[in-house]
């Protein structure tokens, strides 16, 4: 791709990102799924890694996903519609696509029935969304890939659904601290059959990233 191609490509994105956007639903069970009208892209990660912030620094919307000091606070599916357009009359139509903030995982604080209850969401939706076109792994830049990412990658590696690992607050690191943990995670990942090989290096507080992602997630829809 030349650099007026990739330009094109992320002012296209840009250009998505800047329009309508809004809160849809959450879905504390797959019983309260949104209908499947639109193609999904759904944010995981471990608690507190910053998916309600990517959110928001993705979407140019300071209060789209409510965010928390508090890990654990997300605890169901939240869905986020993109590019509705309101015609005469009161009618809209479909989005172009979806956002998704997932709960969070791994939190050893939460208490066990919900912690269990998060994992059967997770699980349930990730195996059985048909109009889930790829899932964004939240890995914080600070710590590296865990074992509870690890299985969430087997999840996702099993149920053959694309994913791709976006690194989180990379202006908390030193740049040959990020440098490593870029290496040490495309490495993790380089033999999962799931995982797209690229790896996207964020900062919702610098804006690092974002033009990229923001393609990524036009790029995955295709």
């Amino acid at each position: 791709m030349t650099e007026d191609e990739e330009a094109d490509r992320i002012e296209e994105a840009r250009k998505i990102f800047a329009g309508p956007i809004a809160f849809l639903k959450s879905a504390p069970s797959l019983d309260f799924l949104p209908d499947a009208i639109a193609p999904e892209i759904a944010f995981a990660g471990r608690s507190n890694v910053g998916k309600s912030s990517l959110i928001n620094a993705l979407t140019n919307r300071n209060g789209l996903a409510r965010t928390s000091n508090t890990p654990g606070r997300t605890q169901e599916l939240n869905f986020f519609d993109v590019g509705v357009t309101e015609l005469q009359g009161g009618v809209t139509t479909p989005p172009l696509f979806r956002l998704v903030d997932m709960p969070g995982y791994g939190y050893a604080k939460a208490p066990k029935d919900m912690v269990k209850q998060w994992r059967f969401l997770i699980n349930d939706y990730l195996r059985g969304r048909p109009v889930l076109k790829r899932t964004h792994v939240l890995i914080d830049s600070r710590h590296g890939i865990k074992d509870v990412d690890e299985t969430l990658f087997d999840m996702l590696d099993q149920a053959a659904v694309s994913y791709r690992v976006v690194l989180t607050k990379t202006d908390k690191v030193k740049a040959s601290e990020l440098a490593a943990v870029t290496e040490q995670t495309a490495a993790a990942i380089r033999k999962r059959p799931a995982a797209h090989p690229d790896i996207i290096a964020t900062s919702s507080e610098k804006g690092m990233g974002l033009p990229e992602l923001r393609a990524a997630v036009i790029d995955a829809l295709t």
